[in-house]
């Protein structure tokens, strides 16, 4: 496994961790969906700033600005993945164990939603926002 692909694993799971846990306070005064992409955008601004000072640093083209929109049209095309296999995962959870919490059935989908959303927003950011596409990664920390 690569250095890169490392850095990514641990910043992406410091985003993670934000995005799933605001999202469990807000599930309290917002909709299911809702509270998802609140969370989704707040870890955003997180995972800006650890993949592009720690992650893809040494691959870096373009500027700050474009970079920042490229991120958004990536991270748009992840929020949509991360809402859509949740609500699914949600009602399939709901439908098959029906005895399940709802507060459980809504953290289990949430974070198989990430999960998956996580592989897309890997090549996404990494063929796409910061310019690195395929080849050597940077081997440094």
């Amino acid at each position: 496994m690569s250095n890169e692909v490392v850095r990514f694993l641990i910043a992406g799971g410091t985003a993670t961790a934000i995005n799933w846990l605001t999202r469990i306070p807000l599930s309290l005064v917002l909709s299911f969906e809702s509270a998802l992409l609140t969370a989704y955008g707040l870890s955003m601004l997180a995972s800006f700033w650890l993949y592009r000072a720690f992650v893809f640093r040494g691959a870096s083209r373009g500027s700050l600005r474009g970079q920042v929109g490229l991120f958004l049209a990536v991270n748009a095309v992840g929020a949509g993945v991360v809402l859509a296999v949740s609500t699914v995962v949600l009602d399939g959870l709901t439908g098959l164990l029906p005895a399940l919490r709802p507060s459980v059935a809504e953290a289990l989908a949430h974070g198989l939603g990430i999960a998956v959303g996580a592989v897309a927003n890997y090549l996404g950011h990494r063929l796409v926002t910061f310019g690195s596409g395929p080849g050597p990664a940077p081997q440094s920390l």
